[in-house]
């Protein structure tokens, strides 16, 4: 790293609800909305944004818990803002807090830790279970 993480660091991911995010076991009598799997990618997304400025080029960051309350439904076509913002720093453990906002209300929050990696470690971890 770089730098230390600092509490209140921000990050932003926007997208747009198409077919591809929405639920894939609704019938002609449940409408098309965001599924959740989808919606906790985008604030994943949001909170590595916030924090890959100030890492290393030999490190990443993945994903270790994730709480996440989906509480309102969002139909294609409709925009959707995510934030991350760093609350907690504990050495290479990052928490954030997490909110999603479609145009009319909001749609998610919780909370969300991230843990920074060495990539060449990570892979040859992978390696020993391929």
């Amino acid at each position: 790293m770089r730098e230390q993480f600092k509490i209140g660091t921000t990050g932003e991911e926007r997208f747009v609800v198409t077919d591809e995010h929405v639920i894939n076991f609704a019938d002609s009598k449940m409408p098309k909305v965001l599924a959740s799997p989808s919606l906790i990618w985008f604030l994943e997304q949001a909170a590595r944004k916030a924090i890959l400025p100030i890492l290393e080029d030999r490190e990443s960051c993945v994903g270790v818990m994730i709480n996440v309350d989906h509480l309102a439904p969002t139909p294609p076509g409709k925009h959707v803002v995510c934030r991350a913002r760093v609350i907690y720093t504990d050495g290479s453990q990052i928490t954030f807090q997490l909110e999603a906002h479609d145009e009319q209300e909001l749609v998610a929050r919780g909370t969300h830790r991230r843990a920074v990696v060495d990539k060449d470690r990570l892979s040859r971890r992978v390696n020993r279970k391929i």
